[in-house]
């Protein structure tokens, strides 16, 4: 019996199951599920974000100006979607780029991370008008700065925007650890992240936590104020991140536009 030939066999095996076992884990992770498009009227956007791939944009004046055109306008129709550059260019001066990282996501968790490696880019493309866009649990302004109100209704909110004057908002702020793009070497613990300006606060409406396995999303019912480039402000809430099957990431937003 070539006991080494059997050997070898069986630590594919295992190795195998193992792999598969991960991948199980893994699901509520990078899973590509169907892309769903939905329906809403005014004061309700709907997108699906789930793909690790793109950036969703959307233009609030323009979804006010076509629902004042016709009142039966469903705005989640002005989603304009872009994929992430990942191919490489030659310039390594640029900042936007694939930064790699490892986490510790068998271990203490993504709290526990480590640069690998880092490769650059072209920049994101992006539409020439637009407010804010959505990656997934990752959130960015074209401009603008968000407060998150004490407030967990849009009908709790004061009339007007002038007690907004005095508030602090932040603004979007560079981030290479948090957009993941690239999946591959997930099983590894390595992620490809998209190093982009995105809005701290506002990405707070979703957050992803490891451990456990899989995932924990966790749902912020605030109501987030963006203030515009143009000084104008809208009332935002994610009012739900699953679609009907419980596929993560499927944003259901609440808006009030302008304020």
């Amino acid at each position: 019996m070539n006991t080494g030939k059997h050997f070898c066999h069986a630590v594919t095996v295992v190795m195998i199951m193992s792999l598969s076992s991960c991948t199980g884990i893994l699901t509520g992770i990078y899973d590509e599920p169907p892309t769903e498009s939905r329906t809403t009227s005014a004061g309700q956007l709907y997108i699906d974000a789930s793909d690790w791939t793109k950036w969703h944009y959307i233009d609030l004046k323009a979804v006010t100006d076509s629902i004042a055109e016709n009142p039966s306008f469903n705005p989640s129709a002005l989603w304009q979607t872009f994929d992430i550059p990942v191919a490489e260019v030659s310039d390594s001066a640029r900042k936007a780029g694939i930064y790699t990282y490892w986490y510790d996501v068998f271990g203490e968790g993504t709290g526990k991370y480590e640069f690998r490696s880092f490769y650059p880019t072209a920049a994101q493309e992006e539409p020439s008008e637009w407010t804010l866009a959505v990656h997934r649990n990752n959130v960015r302004t074209n401009g603008g700065a968000v407060w998150e109100s004490p407030f967990v209704s849009l009908d709790e909110l004061p009339e007007g925007s002038d007690w907004l004057r005095d508030i602090n908002f932040t603004e979007d702020e560079w981030n290479q650890i948090d957009v993941w793009t690239l999946q591959e070497q997930m099983l590894l613990g390595l992620v490809g992240n998209q190093g982009i300006y995105i809005n701290p606060i506002l990405s707070r409406w979703l957050t992803m936590q490891i451990p456990p396995m899989p995932p924990v999303f966790s749902l912020n019912s605030s109501v987030f104020i963006l203030r515009i480039s143009d000084d104008s402000y809208a009332a935002l809430q994610l009012a739900d991140y699953m679609n009907n099957l419980g596929t993560k990431c499927h944003l259901t937003i609440n808006y009030r536009y302008p304020l």
